[in-house]
């Protein structure tokens, strides 16, 4: 395991490459390991019994994936009543190989003013971890290249779905 973590009580963690069902189960693995509440999100149509409770129990938050546009003001929301919160995010979307990463860990982060953390699996090298913390005062266009430094060295378990650090023009 690499990196320390922060000492901050809210942040949004950039989780990436996201580009198999493995990265989820590492995730878990990892937050147990280092003993810290992080929440992430995951499909609605997987709270299903049993693994609803169980997922809910390890800090998953259920997401209707078509009505995506409405998360955000929630996740900003849910930052400004909670005292501690760690909100993990792939900013791919998806496990497929993307031309573009999403921007609403951004969009969550400015409007609850909350830090961005960076956050890998590298399969390559067999390590995982917690990189830097983002200046919270960094424009969008600042952000992405921060990210493209960052993650252009990680290798994600099935590279040909690994795409570009670019956010949409």
């Amino acid at each position: 395991m690499a990196g320390k973590l922060p000492e901050l009580k809210k942040a949004v963690f950039i989780a990436a490459p996201h580009t198999s069902n493995w990265d989820g189960f590492w995730l878990i693995m990892y937050k147990f390991a280092i003993d810290v509440e992080v929440s992430f999100l995951g499909k609605a149509a997987l709270f299903w019994w049993p693994l609803g409770p169980m997922l809910t129990a390890i800090g998953c938050i259920p997401v209707d994936r078509s009505t995506a546009a409405g998360i955000v003001p929630q996740l900003v929301q849910a930052f400004r009543e909670k005292e501690h919160l760690f909100l993990a995010l792939a900013p791919e979307g998806t496990r497929q190989c993307q031309p573009y990463w999403k921007t609403g860990f951004y969009r969550i982060a400015t409007a609850a003013e909350i830090p961005i953390v960076l956050a890998f699996i590298d399969y390559e090298k067999k390590q995982m971890g917690i990189g830097p913390t983002l200046p919270m005062a960094l424009t969008l266009p600042e952000v992405e290249t921060r990210l493209a430094e960052f993650y252009s060295t990680i290798t994600g378990k099935r590279p040909a779905l690994q795409g570009p650090v670019a956010f949409a023009p």
